[in-house]
């Protein structure tokens, strides 16, 4: 971990305006692109100050060249002794902490290996039970834990087993965690189809393709972006009467005829 204590009184750039998130620090785990670094861009226009975390020292290091973070720490955030190292070296309390790391694993039954099906199972799962551990001590009272998952694995397909059984899981896991860990806040943003790196690397040559589907059928007739997740995010955190809970955001992708 780099960096300085992540203390909110340090930061030129927020004005005596301020913002909705003036004052608060904000832990962005997978920040260094797609949904985490717009979150962190939107928590930076809010008057919020951040503590970056990515797996990839490059890409961080890009991030908090824009962004100017407190701190900025590069590990794999489904190693829990690296998670509980960085919670344990956080200088002081941390309003909100944000975990958009992780990807969608679609894997036939035909072609699954129960290693790496037990891996998938346990490291997603794991992560958030972590997360709570480790921060709970850190994170003031009525900040917040927010994690991402998706809408998608909720229709059943081929290749959507762990998908699906980890999308069934993680609300129940954050209602019950909300009040393990209360008052500290939690909840999940479930996202159907964003318009990231991530999706370019799993959908190839046919991006474009998917968008134009997308922007043709969807009720709000364009693509969801990182920006709109983000914008979500912002809200649950500054919103102290929300917990436990889900929250949608596909544009009306769930509304549609498979």
């Amino acid at each position: 971990m780099t960096g300085s204590d992540p203390t909110p009184d340090r930061d030129p750039a927020v004005g005596p305006g301020g913002g909705a998130l003036a004052g608060q620090t904000v832990v962005v785990i997978g920040a260094s692109a797609g949904m985490g670094l717009e979150t962190a861009r939107q928590v930076r226009a809010h008057g919020g100050q951040l503590v970056l975390v990515g797996r990839d020292p490059e890409r961080l290091r890009q991030a908090a060249a824009e962004l100017q973070p407190l701190s900025t720490a590069a590990f794999d955030a489904f190693e829990t002794d690296s998670l509980e190292q960085f919670f344990r070296d956080l200088p002081g309390p941390v309003d909100h902490v944000m975990v958009t790391a992780g990807g969608p694993a679609y894997i036939p039954l035909a072609d699954m290996d129960l290693g790496e099906a037990r891996r998938q199972f346990g490291e997603r799962l794991t992560m958030a039970l972590a997360v709570a551990l480790f921060s709970r001590d850190k994170v003031r009272a009525g900040g917040t834990l927010l994690f991402i998952g998706g809408t998608g694995g909720r229709r059943p397909g081929v290749g959507m087993t762990i998908v699906s059984a980890v999308t069934a899981a993680l609300p129940a896991l954050v209602a019950n965690l909300a009040l393990e860990i209360a008052p500290i806040r939690v909840n999940l943003i479930a996202a159907g189809f964003v318009d990231t790196p991530l999706s370019a690397s799993l959908l190839g040559d046919q991006l474009e393709a998917r968008r134009e589907e997308l922007r043709t059928s969807l009720p709000i007739r364009r693509v969801v972006g990182p920006a709109d997740v983000a914008a979500l995010a912002v809200h649950i955190m500054c919103n102290d009467a929300l917990t436990g809970a889900t929250y949608d955001i596909d544009g009306g992708q769930q509304l549609l005829p498979r």
